[in-house]
């Protein structure tokens, strides 16, 4: 749950952006509520992910979080607010999926480096990624229907085989490494130390390939998808 007294809060940087070689490195930044994505956060993402789009250096990129995890997902506090509120407008950002689709539609790929946890809005964040490499101590989960909600962007049912689709979002447990990499959930699983060296070296991977012929694989693989129903699903 968000709180004024966020570190981060003196100075607004929910989100940093690092530039090394030929990839980008964006970490969301609210370590004192384990990452917890707000507005403000999905705002600053929205904004990482474009300079890391335009810039023609950039082959690639790494999103991670600062502090003991990936995220714990959208932020309980600010929903709960809003609600209370009576304001349910999501247009300032447009909802939380707009941050998942900017990665989608990224031409360049895009790697998780998971380590904690990536629940919820969190867990279709990493699974969007092109890439996810999670620490072997990690835990995953689509948590939401625990708390009377369906999941914010429908990724899990493309990611996954059906029946396994069924298990993660009908029964709400958390995932572990192992269970995660048997499942096709992500790429990689390596000790927590060495997960942002595994997604780097990934990221250097990509670099050194011809950068046209990556973004028109990427661009032609979702393609597939979306011919398949992707985008009609996540609408519904």
């Amino acid at each position: 749950m968000s709180s004024a007294n966020d570190s981060q809060a003196s100075d607004g940087k929910f989100v940093l952006y690092a530039k090394h070689e030929n990839y980008a490195v964006i970490t969301i930044n609210r370590p004192d509520v384990l990452n917890a994505i707000n507005s403000a956060t999905t705002e600053q993402l929205l904004s990482a992910f474009t300079d890391a789009d335009e810039d023609d250096d950039v082959r690639a990129v790494i999103l991670n979080g600062a502090g003991r995890a990936f995220s714990a997902g959208g932020d309980i506090g600010e929903s709960s607010a809003r609600i209370l509120s009576g304001d349910t407008d999501a247009s300032e950002t447009g909802g939380p999926g707009v941050v998942h689709m900017k990665i989608w539609e990224l031409s360049k790929p895009v790697i998780a480096a998971v380590h904690g946890y990536a629940i919820g809005q969190a867990f279709e964040l990493a699974a969007i990624c092109d890439f996810t490499v999670m620490a072997d101590d990690a835990k995953a989960g689509e948590i939401q229907i625990r708390h009377g909600y369906g999941p914010p962007v429908l990724m899990t049912p493309f990611v996954v085989t059906l029946k396994r689709a069924k298990e993660i979002l009908l029964l709400g447990d958390n995932i572990d490494a192992t269970e995660a990499l048997s499942m096709g959930l992500v790429n990689r699983v390596v000790p927590e130390k060495d997960v942002m060296e595994e997604a780097e070296s990934i990221a250097k991977r990509i670099a050194s390939l011809p950068k046209k012929t990556v973004q028109m694989n990427k661009a032609l693989i979702n393609r597939s998808y979306e011919l398949s129903g992707f985008r009609s699903a996540l609408n519904y």
